[in-house]
């Protein structure tokens, strides 16, 4: 595939640049997504791609090909014409189990996290939440088998604060069910927290976030995580009008705020792993 990809790649000046770095593809095994400024330059993309697959004796899954552009475009077509194929331009698409939106956004993919989640608890409602089980052994297994499902690629979430009141929510219906709280009983939050020692969703997906970020300082200096998330956009570069976005950089720096910590300051503190693991737990287990 890295092959295939230098011998498309490399037969046409594409790529998205941000800053003074250009990136043109993401790869994940047999999950590729080419990058393009304009949308005139993926069609002779995808056609070499398509010829060199075909010299290898491999096939394009011409069904599985799908168009997206990022940000609110109202003039795209719905399909465009690759080789006599009809490839379809979507708003949203599923890449590595995540819900990419055109919105650049994090909330359609949380929401379809949240559907999932309610779904897999009703699921074992009679066989588990309302059995003879002790509570910690509910708890285990909620923990083990229904928050993984819910935090599948938490990493890349943007949450605003209508997001974290819903993932708040999410988790307080969660509890409510293991617990066999009825919502007529009017526990308080903070008492359905106090009973299970849990912390809360919000907490714990800070606690991720921070992680990941730690990874990424800690990576080599021209690894592409690292490179995106540190690039500078050019001097010329002009935000567009209107309410600012909520970017993941944006929301690392709010999680920093918490501990009294710069960005800086952060950087030399991922340094240390035992103490930046200490410090991206606090959250989650003082909450």
């Amino acid at each position: 595939m890295d092959w295939l990809l230098d011998r498309t790649v490399e037969s046409f000046s594409i790529g998205v640049a941000y800053g003074q770095s250009s990136f043109t593809h993401l790869d994940f095994a047999d999950d590729v997504s080419l990058l393009a400024e304009l949308l005139e330059l993926l069609v002779p993309i995808l056609e070499t791609m398509a010829s060199e697959t075909a010299s290898l004796g491999l096939e394009m899954n011409w069904q599985k090909t799908k168009v997206q552009a990022l940000g609110c475009r109202e003039d795209m077509p719905l399909t465009i014409k690759v080789q006599a194929q009809d490839v379809m331009v979507v708003k949203e698409f599923v890449y590595l189990g995540s819900l990419i939106h055109s919105s650049n956004g994090s909330t359609c993919d949380i929401s379809c996290r949240r559907a999932i989640t309610r779904a897999a608890m009703q699921s074992i409602e009679n066989q588990i939440w309302r059995s003879r089980l002790a509570i910690s052994t509910k708890l285990k297994l909620y923990n083990t088998c229904i928050l993984p499902i819910f935090l599948y690629g938490l990493d890349c979430w943007t949450i605003s604060n209508t997001n974290a009141r819903k993932i708040d929510a999410l988790d307080q219906w969660c509890l409510c069910m293991l617990l066999g709280i009825k919502w007529y009983q009017f526990l308080r939050n903070d008492d359905v927290w106090w009973l299970t020692k849990q912390p809360k969703l919000t907490a714990i997906i800070q606690s991720c976030r921070l992680t990941i970020f730690e990874h990424i300082l800690c990576m080599d200096d021209n690894a592409d995580a690292k490179r995106i998330l540190l690039a500078s956009p050019q001097a010329d570069w002009r935000r567009q009008p209107g309410r600012p976005r909520i970017t993941w950089l944006s929301t690392i720096q709010q999680d920093l705020k918490q501990h009294h910590l710069t960005l800086p300051e952060a950087a030399d503190l991922a340094q240390n792993c035992p103490l930046w693991r200490m410090m991206s737990t606090y959250g989650a287990t003082q909450s």
